[in-house]
């Protein structure tokens, strides 16, 4: 078992009347990849924000790297790493420039500055864009060159704040393939999205919904543990129109489905017993005019999970 490097109790934070992180607890070992999942308003970022000691909880502890990071958060920052949503860089600096000034920033020098900006250059795959402006990169090669910034000075922990927001599938895929080199080497990374696709890839989650955890653990356990039912596929010939009916048919009494949700082109319907539903799915559908198309049973997703259990 890998030595805990974040270990966190009750943390709390409170905006007047409005709870924005409520008795959030969990521990992360060293080297793991920790998905922090959950909605945009959902209290990801303001967890951070105590983690990184930017903020002071209201209540609640957290030891960072075996700092008590709410009394003496000086001594952990040097060893953490930070990458925001908005990749915390200047638009009208090279790269080179760009990774100049964070690598001073955290206070490197000289030869040790170069090595970690070659690194940085090597890891990122921005070798011949040195002297290429920040802001006429596109989106997944600013991703990339962020990482490198946040990185530069070797921490032990970094945090990435929804670093994959807005950003192509190939790019998203790249970056994880960035973010597996840096773990096997012994960097821990926390991460937050709010794309559930995502999760597959870490080793451990924590979903927060509403500023409370709702489940943790490897995203295998998590479906094991909290998907009640199973899920049908539906590939409907409309399958926004299908929603709407097989919802009201739910509200109704008529199908005993515990949800139905839109997955683009597709409906997955969670229930009980769906492989015994599908003549009543099919004739709900076809009485609204809409061919049902193919049915399948599948493995739930994270997001069938999620989905199913905050409602």
């Amino acid at each position: 078992m890998n030595p805990i490097i974040l270990n966190v109790r009750g943390l709390t934070k409170t905006f007047g009347g409005f709870v924005a992180v409520n008795e959030v607890t969990f521990t992360v070992e060293r080297g793991a990849i920790f998905g922090f999942l959950g909605p945009n308003g959902s209290g990801k970022t303001t967890t951070i924000r105590m983690l990184l000691g930017l903020m002071q909880p209201t209540r609640g502890s957290a030891e960072v790297l075996g700092v008590d990071i709410t009394r003496h958060p000086d001594r952990a920052r040097p060893h953490l790493g930070y990458m925001s949503q908005r990749f915390t860089l200047y638009n009208d600096l090279t790269v080179i420039e760009n990774l100049r000034f964070f690598g001073r920033a955290y206070g490197l020098r000289g030869k040790r500055l170069g090595e970690r900006i070659d690194f940085a250059l090597r890891m990122a795959d921005l070798a011949g864009r040195e002297h290429q402006r920040a802001h006429s990169l596109a989106g997944g090669w600013r991703q990339r060159l962020a990482l490198g910034a946040a990185i530069l000075h070797e921490p032990a922990l970094v945090f990435l704040d929804e670093p994959t927001a807005g950003v192509d599938p190939v790019s998203r895929r790249t970056f994880w393939e960035l973010l597996y080199r840096l773990a096997e080497s012994g960097m821990t990374v926390f991460v937050t999205t709010h794309y559930m696709d995502e999760a597959e890839h870490c080793h451990r989650l924590a979903f927060i919904h509403n500023g409370r955890l709702i489940a943790q653990g490897a995203p295998g356990e998590i479906k094991a543990g909290m998907m009640r039912g199973q899920v049908l596929e539906i590939a409907p010939a409309d399958a926004g129109r299908a929603v709407a009916v097989l919802r009201a048919a739910r509200e109704a009494g008529r199908l005993p489905a515990e949800e139905v949700a839109l997955y683009g082109a597709v409906v997955h319907l969670v229930a009980e017993n769906v492989a015994g539903m599908q003549g009543e799915i099919a004739g709900a559908l076809r009485e609204a005019g809409i061919e049902p198309g193919p049915m399948r049973l599948i493995p739930p997703s994270l997001e069938d999970v999620f989905i199913a259990n905050v409602r």
